[in-house]
């Protein structure tokens, strides 16, 4: 159901209500397993007089193929299928199966090798990359426009009892935070909501210590303008050039943009661009 309400952009109440229709029509079968329900094509859903429901379906889809709705719709169904992917699913094949083995645990043992750092999480949203962060950080900042998505993420915190994160309220253009007060400035899928990203980058070095690190993760270009009026995406993502641009020239050494995520067939990648703000020279009267 979850999957579904976010696949489709509807409320859950009116998924939940057409899913009850094709049940009581025999068109959709419903399994439950281990707190999941998941719904099929019933076996019996076979003839309509007009061919099997399969055929009509892949009728159906062909022809609508360049619709712009159901193609924003197929965007969504590729990122839950990432999503899966990522979940280290063994997707049918027992050799895959190696119980404990997550991404998530890869992150946290990686972040065994990150000195103890002060980190600010630009764009927080709902905190969940703040409060990873905070695993290996001495303090991280959580900064974000909307004061109810804060809440959210001050309500997660707390339920995880997690104690060295402050959070603030603020613009990507016009950070809470003092000049050259944090070492390493995070901003994840929040680039591209920027009205002028060059000036995001450029203020999000200002906050930067000489020698920090500025970490950035955003989508690859693409053509999903759906992504405008419904997430309030203010750019379709960026080129790995225009990245690495912008973090030169918002002030930043070795830049470099690579690939952290794609799949065939998903309109999504993910770009990782990194740069390092130059340390201050001591001059010698």
């Amino acid at each position: 159901m979850t999957e579904l309400t976010g696949i489709l952009g509807v409320a859950q109440s009116n998924v939940s209500r057409h899913l009850g229709l094709l049940k009581d029509a025999g068109l959709v079968a419903e399994e439950r397993e281990a707190g999941f329900v998941y719904y099929r094509v019933a076996d019996d859903a076979r003839s309509n007089g007009q061919g099997t429901l399969w055929a009509l379906l892949d009728t159906h889809f062909e022809s609508a193929a360049t619709d712009r709705a159901v193609r924003a719709d197929e965007s969504r169904v590729q990122e839950v299928l990432r999503l899966r992917k990522e979940n280290f699913d063994t997707h049918g094949d027992a050799r895959q199966l190696v119980p404990g083995r997550s991404w998530a645990a890869w992150a946290r043992a990686l972040g065994h090798l990150i000195p103890p750092l002060d980190v600010a999480d630009i764009g927080c949203g709902d905190g969940y990359l703040t409060l990873e962060a905070a695993r290996w950080a001495r303090s991280v900042v959580g900064i974000d426009r909307s004061a109810d998505v804060l809440e959210r993420a001050k309500a997660l915190a707390a339920r995880r009892h997690v104690r060295n994160v402050e959070w603030k309220k603020g613009e990507l253009a016009k950070l809470p935070l003092k000049d050259q007060s944090v070492d390493v400035a995070l901003l994840s899928q929040s680039l591209h909501h920027a009205i002028d990203p060059g000036r995001a980058i450029a203020e999000t070095v200002r906050v930067l210590r000489p020698g920090g690190r500025v970490l950035i993760l955003d989508l690859r270009e693409h053509d999903e303008t759906w992504v405008r009026s419904r997430l309030g995406d203010r750019h379709l993502g960026f080129s790995a050039a225009e990245l690495e641009t912008l973090l030169r020239r918002g002030g930043l050494t070795d830049a470099t943009v690579t690939v952290g995520a794609s799949k065939a067939g998903d309109p999504f990648a993910v770009l990782i661009g990194s740069g390092v703000k130059t340390r201050s020279r001591t001059r010698i009267a």
